[in-house]
């Protein structure tokens, strides 16, 4: 049995993925408070010094962790909701644009919790990249509802498609972190309940769509009010 010699390359990189996958499960058990060089690098099984090939410092590594993560996560999002918007009668397909975020938070709280003390924090170093993580949701989400149809010509209907990403995103926040404190045990409810915010919501904008089929605006309509009736019967 022969085994493969990994490049220069190959072998920093893999160093890498151990450091992160290291930091996150630190982060997972201990929170912020627990996360430090020295126990990434031993986790990882690494030397020490070896952290600083690829990380400046502890804050570097943050930024890394949120970066990567908040990249896949929102290819992710945007996929769903283009499949969502291709097939507007399909419930499941629409739950899922929320179930992902939801999921997503829930594997990793912890960074979420460093990037909204972050940005409330004015002395933060990582102050500035909170911001742009939370505009680059803002946007992709924006973008994606202009995609659908609605209007983003002028001002007005641009900031409205802005203010209904940020208010779905800030609600997705609370969700997750109601279901991570027992608060709300059902994911799934969970994101019935945002798929209904979300509809009600758009409900106030003009769609532009070119040749739009009132019967499809008919039908994600219903799939909002079937996901809504279905939280309130699980609550029941």
């Amino acid at each position: 049995m022969t085994s493969t010699q990994l490049s220069r390359s190959e072998a920093k990189d893999q160093t890498r993925r151990k450091l992160i996958r290291a930091a996150l499960a630190i982060l997972d058990a201990e929170g912020e408070a627990g996360l430090t060089t020295v126990k990434v690098a031993k986790a990882a099984g690494i030397a020490q010094s070896s952290f600083y090939v690829h990380f400046k410092d502890r804050q570097e590594l943050l930024r890394v962790l949120a970066q990567e993560g908040g990249a896949r996560l929102r290819e992710e999002m945007r996929e769903a909701r283009r499949q969502a918007r291709e097939h507007p009668d399909d419930l499941e397909r629409h739950r899922e644009t929320f179930r992902i975020p939801l999921e997503a938070i829930c594997r990793h709280p912890e960074l979420l919790r460093i990037q909204l003390r972050a940005r409330h924090d004015p002395s933060s170093s990582l102050r500035e990249f909170a911001a742009e993580t939370a505009a680059a949701y803002r946007e992709h989400h924006a973008a994606d509802l202009a995609a659908l149809g609605y209007t983003a010509d002028d001002e007005r209907d641009r900031r409205r498609l802005e203010m209904i990403a940020d208010g779905i995103n800030a609600a997705t926040n609370a969700l997750a972190m109601g279901h991570l404190e027992g608060r709300y045990p059902d994911l799934g409810e969970a994101a019935d309940i945002l798929v209904a915010l979300s509809r009600g919501a758009l409900r106030l904008l003009k769609s532009t769509r070119s040749g739009a089929d009132p019967a499809v605006d008919r039908a994600v309509d219903r799939a909002a009010d079937r996901a809504a009736e279905q939280a309130v019967e699980q609550q029941a």
